[in-house]
């Protein structure tokens, strides 16, 4: 059974999928969850404290997204393939999702800063949290390209060399993947990673392995 944060948070995001954040109401936000709007400012302590809060689980959501698609099991690429292309999924179904990844914030969003210096921390926890602040796209990408380096190539697995390899690979992925959110284009996206991050063979357009990125497979796409 869902909180009564989880679903004040689950009711401002059903709002925003109709109005712009400017229209959304916290007293017909707190209605929708079905608590008091006394509760609501006990959670979020304001609109914006609200807003932040919003914004940090979709980026939590996100992050813990990847963590599930990098945890399969299946080659290096692939992986690396399967999260761009559910990057670009989610994004384009998310708006709050992509503003984050791509710093581009329409006015319908809420674009909350960290809570004012010098104010009284929040009372609940998580709130502490999300009043910090969103992470910038540098920090989200950086925290994928992380993500995706442990799965594939963790502590003590490849020499210095290999691993700073796989690092540029993991984030060249997911910055790619960013281009087709900002930019969709015809062409599948897991193509063009699978392409950058493992290298293609010119005669027959298969990819193959790379340094620093074993397992290079020939999955198909469908992103």
């Amino acid at each position: 059974m869902a909180t009564a944060r989880e679903s004040l948070l689950n009711a401002a995001l059903v709002a925003l999928a109709d109005l712009p954040w400017s229209a959304v109401r916290m007293v017909e936000v707190a209605a929708a969850a079905g608590v008091s709007r006394q509760t609501l400012y006990n959670e979020f302590g304001s609109k914006e404290g609200l807003a932040r809060a919003l914004v940090r689980r979709e980026a939590d959501t996100y992050l813990h997204g990847v963590d599930r698609v990098l945890a399969e099991r299946s080659p290096a690429a692939d992986r690396l393939v399967a999260v761009a292309e559910w990057t670009v999924r989610e994004a384009l179904a998310r708006p709050l999702l992509a503003a984050m990844l791509t710093g581009c914030w329409s006015e319908r969003l809420p674009a909350p800063k960290p809570a004012r210096l010098g104010a009284a921390p929040a009372g609940v926890p998580a709130q502490r949290r999300a009043d910090a602040g969103p992470p910038a796209p540098a920090e989200l990408v950086a925290a994928v390209r992380e993500r995706s380096l442990d799965a594939l190539g963790g502590p003590g697995a490849l020499d210095h060399g290999h691993r700073d390899g796989l690092a540029h690979r993991c984030e060249l992925a997911v910055r790619l993947a960013l281009s087709y959110v900002i930019a969709p284009v015809g062409e599948r996206v897991g193509l063009i990673v699978r392409t950058a991050v493992a290298g293609v063979v010119a005669s027959g357009g298969s990819a193959g392995s790379a340094q620093g990125l074993p397992g290079a497979g020939t999955a198909r796409s469908s992103v």
